[in-house]
C-alpha cells in the first residue's frame, strides 16, 4: 500500500525561521526544509562560509540559520490537517500563525531510482564526459573518446550539473593543461581538480574550508584514479601555479583577491567563477590590482571570468595572517 505524507509551506523571517522550524519538529512534524523565497531572484542571499584572506579582519556576522524571507516546508502525516497544526505551533509560541502559501500531497517512491535518474552522463567541450558511477555502463558503449570523470553527488557541491561547475569545464577542457601545475581554490567534491588532472596536469592541490569537501575530493580522486594534494584552504598555502582556478561565490572572491591573485605564477592563468553576470563588474573590479580578470564565458544567468599574468611578472608576496596572540 502506496504511503502519502503532506508537506505545508509558510513564509517566515529570517528571526522567526529557527523557532518556527524547532518549534514544528517539537509538535511531531517528520521534517523541516529551510529555502530562501527570494531564491533565483536580485534578493537571493548566498550563505557559504569562507576564511578572510591574509591580512583581513575576520567577517563579523556570524551564520545564522534562514533568510531574511525564509520558506519552510512543513512534512507532515497524510491525516494531518495543516492548518490546525500550524495554528497548535503559533499557540504554542504565543505567535499570529502565518499564512499558509502551498500545501502538497507527496507520495511514496522509490526516491534513489529517482534521485539517480536525475544524473545523466554530461559532455563538457570536446574531451570530457562527466558522470556518476551508475552510469559507467552507458558511458562504456560511447565511441566519441572522451575522458570521464566520474562524480557522485554527495556532501561537496560540484556534480558538472550547475552552470558555474560546467563554465569551469568547458574552460580546462579548451586550455593546454598537459604537464601544468593546478590549484583548485574551494574544490568541493574535487571534480576542477580531478578534470584537470585527467587532462594531463603535472600536479594538482585542492583546497577547501570544509573537512566533508576534502573527505569527498579524496575517495572522487581514488575513484578516478589520480593524485591530489588536499589540505584546508586555513592552512599554508600552496606555491604559484600555472592555473588557478576558484568556482566559490561573489563575496569570497572579492574578499580573496590579492590571496587568490598572488597564487598564480607568472604567465600563468586565473578562472573564476560562482559568479552572476550582474556580478561580473563588481568581482572584476577587485582583481584590477592582481591578476586582471574579464568575462570569457557565460551560462544561464552565471559567468566564468578568466585572465592571466604576463610572463615576465612575478607574483606578490603574500604576509601570512598572524595567529591569536601574535
Amino acid at each position: 500500500m502506496s504511503r502519502h505524507w503532506i508537506e505545508a509551506t509558510i513564509l517566515v523571517s529570517r528571526d522567526e525561521a529557527e523557532t518556527w522550524a524547532d518549534a514544528c519538529l517539537e509538535a511531531g512534524a517528520l521534517s523541516v526544509q529551510a529555502e530562501d523565497a527570494d531564491a533565483d531572484s536580485p534578493d537571493e542571499q548566498p550563505q557559504f562560509g569562507e576564511p578572510a584572506p591574509p591580512g583581513a579582519p575576520p567577517a563579523a556576522d556570524e551564520p545564522r540559520f534562514g533568510w531574511q524571507h525564509t520558506r519552510l516546508g512543513i512534512l507532515l502525516a497524510e491525516d494531518a490537517d495543516p492548518a490546525i497544526f500550524v495554528a497548535a505551533v503559533a499557540t504554542r509560541l504565543g505567535r499570529a500563525a502565518p499564512a499558509i502559501v502551498a500545501v502538497t500531497s507527496l507520495a511514496d517512491r522509490d526516491w534513489v531510482r529517482a534521485t539517480q535518474a536525475q544524473f545523466e552522463a554530461i559532455p563538457v567541450g570536446r574531451r570530457l564526459l562527466v558522470l556518476p558511477t551508475w552510469r559507467l555502463e552507458e558511458a562504456s558503449r560511447r565511441d566519441d573518446g572522451r575522458i570521464p570523470i566520474v562524480i557522485d553527488p554527495g556532501v561537496a557541491f560540484g556534480t558538472g550539473s550547475h552552470p558555474t561547475t560546467h563554465l569551469c569545464l568547458e574552460w580546462l577542457d579548451a586550455a593546454d593543461v598537459a604537464g601544468k601545475r593546478v590549484i583548485d581554490y574551494g574544490c568541493g567534491s574535487g571534480i576542477l581538480a580531478i578534470a584537470a588532472a585527467r587532462l594531463g596536469a603535472a600536479s594538482v592541490c585542492g583546497r577547501d574550508i570544509d573537512p566533508q569537501a576534502l573527505a569527498s575530493a579524496a575517495e572522487n580522486a581514488r575513484l578516478n584514479g589520480v593524485a591530489l594534494e588536499l589540505a584546508t584552504s586555513s592552512g599554508p598555502q600552496p606555491q604559484p601555479a600555472d592555473i588557478v582556478i576558484a568556482n566559490i561565490l561573489s563575496n569570497p572572491l572579492k574578499l580573496l583577491a590579492p590571496l587568490l591573485s598572488s597564487l598564480v605564477a607568472p604567465g600563468g592563468s586565473l578562472v573564476l567563477a560562482g559568479v552572476l553576470e550582474r556580478q561580473a563588474d563588481d568581482v572584476a573590479g577587485s582583481y584590477r590590482h592582481g591578476v586582471a580578470v574579464a568575462p570569457w564565458r557565460s551560462r544561464d544567468g552565471w559567468v566564468c571570468l578568466a585572465g592571466s599574468r604576463a610572463a615576465d611578472e612575478p607574483a606578490p608576496t603574500i604576509r601570512p595572517r598572524a595567529s591569536p596572540g601574535q
